[in-house]
């Protein structure tokens, strides 16, 4: 199993936008070969933004990495440069391979 997270820090004052970004986006995971499950989670927040991460679950990091190579990956990227006013700098990837599952 490969977890893959995506970090963001969003402007205060901008959650209900980035939250709708993403409940409209176009994402085409569910027919991606080896992808199991997404989450978009929300954490802290302070006066200057508040954190969320894009969670997903592969089968392998190698089907996660042919994802990122995919035409599905650009499709549901293509518009990504639009919301930057929502964050404050880039998305912060963090990637897992599981080393014990119960």
């Amino acid at each position: 199993m490969f977890v893959a997270m995506n970090r963001f820090k969003v402007v205060r004052g901008q959650e209900e936008a980035f939250e709708e970004v993403w409940r409209n986006r176009d994402s085409r995971l569910a027919q991606v070969p080896g992808f199991k499950t997404f989450h978009l989670l929300k954490g802290a927040s302070n006066d200057e933004h508040t954190l969320y991460a894009s969670h997903t679950i592969w089968g392998t990091r190698a089907a996660f990495e042919d994802w990122t190579k995919s035409e599905h990956f650009r499709a549901a990227h293509k518009d990504a440069g639009q919301n930057k006013p929502l964050y404050l700098g880039p998305p912060e990837f963090e990637g897992f391979e599981a080393v014990l599952e119960g």
